[in-house]
């Protein structure tokens, strides 16, 4: 349980930490009041993490899922950040309109929930699909280097050190059994680094120097504060995480074999609200489930949320002590790539999976599959297609799971749900070489007539 809970932080580590590092940059902090809000996002992560996992009355989807900060904020909060006149008071004015979207968003839950109802086989394949497609750019990033304006980004070195490492996970998943098979990523995440050591890649300089123990304390950079304009962006953000979510519980129901219901949908809502409610009072940001987690929970087939529960342990300890959170900060970015890539592409695979199931016999379905596919990918294959939108329709339409998402359910209810569908037209294919004329096809030209 222990090493388990270990490699779910390890795999969302750096998604956790980069947001309040992005953030906190543009705020202008220093490097002592930087660790501080890493810290502060782990500390949330874990809570909301528990929140998820072990669940209080009607809140969490207890579920393996593992909770921090969305990305889908970070866009919005910089924004907020370049219209605040005094730099100080851009935190405030971020924790206050996340406070208040969290609240609204808990409200909104059991609404939001109904909408599984439009999520069939033929939607959260095509959505879980696009989940691993959109993440794949993250761990190709990561194998790159850390810096992208780096001269040695991209260099040799840091494609041979995400090699390896895929290659050490993919030997280990191969010829190994049992507990050592599990746990198979982060033991390629910790041969990894060890083997990045001699290029020089590896720096321990955040171990040295981190605090052994520190606290996040409440409001640490000022009372929240309540502009409009501010919580609007983040009522909007707050939607986007709700859609992300969603689909991400559905993606994990299917995993685990437990499909998430209306009733699972709802309290998983509450407790990612909740907990970004919540998350502002330390010092944290909005809060959402972290996909990458569900590729670990599908590769390795360890499905109790008691198992994620303990890395949300981890992550409170680490939020506590800046010694034990920079530890994993050791590991290299593009090791972390290479673990990255089985990560994230067994995520497309299990909604390639759901897809089989989804009927794609039929006409209808393929072109639901086609169109949303191809919508979902443009943020990745095209990220400039919208820039001539509003900021706040860019924070939805550059999520490509978002926009899929919507894309793939409202196609869903024109071909499927109105009037009388035609679900039973077969997919029209060619022929292939050699086919008879007078064969099937011209049986049912006949049946027809």
């Amino acid at each position: 349980m222990v090493t388990s809970g270990l490699q779910h932080v390890a795999a969302m580590y750096a998604g956790v930490v980069a947001p309040p590092l992005i953030v906190g940059a543009a705020v202008g902090l220093s490097g002592t009041e930087l660790t501080f809000l890493t810290g502060a996002s782990l500390f949330t992560a874990g809570l909301a993490t528990f929140l998820q996992t072990l669940g209080v009355w009607k809140i969490g989807a207890r579920l393996p899922f593992v909770n921090g900060v969305t990305f889908a904020g970070v866009a919005p909060m910089l924004a907020i950040v370049d219209t605040t006149d005094d730099k100080a008071d851009a935190l405030p004015v971020i924790f206050g309109a996340i406070i208040v979207a969290g609240l609204l968003g808990f409200l909104a839950a059991p609404w939001f929930s109904r909408l599984v109802r439009f999520f069939p086989p033929v939607v959260t394949g095509t959505v879980i699909t696009l989940i691993g497609v959109s993440l794949l750019p993250v761990a190709f990033g990561w194998a790159q280097g850390p810096n992208p304006a780096a001269e040695d980004y991209g260099s040799t070195t840091f494609l041979s050190l995400a090699g390896i490492t895929l290659v050490v996970v993919l030997l280990l998943r191969r010829f190994t059994r049992g507990f050592l098979k599990q746990i198979a990523v982060l033991v390629g995440l910790v041969i990894g680094t060890l083997i990045a050591i001699p290029f020089g890649v590896t720096d321990f300089s955040p171990v040295t120097e981190a605090d052994i123990v520190g606290f996040p304390t409440p409001f640490h950079f000022g009372g929240p504060q309540f502009a409009l304009a501010a919580i609007i962006s983040m009522c909007v953000v707050m939607l986007v995480s709700m859609t992300e979510s969603t689909a991400d519980m559905l993606a994990l129901g299917e995993i685990v074999e437990r499909p998430a219901d209306e009733k699972t949908i709802a309290a998983g809502l509450r407790a990612d609200t909740l907990g970004s409610a919540i998350s502002p009072f330390f010092n944290g940001f909005m809060c959402s489930a972290f996909a990458q987690n569900i590729g670990l929970v599908a590769m390795t087939r360890i499905r109790s949320r008691f198992v994620v529960a303990c890395g949300g342990g981890f992550l409170v300890l680490m939020g506590l002590s800046p010694v034990a959170a920079s530890l994993i900060s050791v590991v290299p970015r593009p090791v972390l790539g290479g673990a990255g890539v089985v990560l994230f592409g067994s995520v497309a695979a299990s909604g390639i999976q759901t897809l089989v199931k989804a009927g794609l016999e039929k006409d209808n379905n393929v072109l639901i599959v086609a169109v949303s596919l191809a919508v979902g990918i443009i943020p990745i294959t095209a990220p400039e297609f919208y820039h001539a939108f509003p900021e706040t329709a860019k924070i939805i339409l550059d999520s490509g799971i978002s926009t899929g998402c919507v894309a793939a359910v409202l196609l869903n209810v024109v071909f499927n749900h109105l009037g009388r569908g035609r679900d039973d037209d077969e997919v029209t294919a060619p022929m292939e070489p050699g086919d008879e004329i007078s064969g099937s096809h011209t049986a049912k030209a006949a049946h027809v007539h």
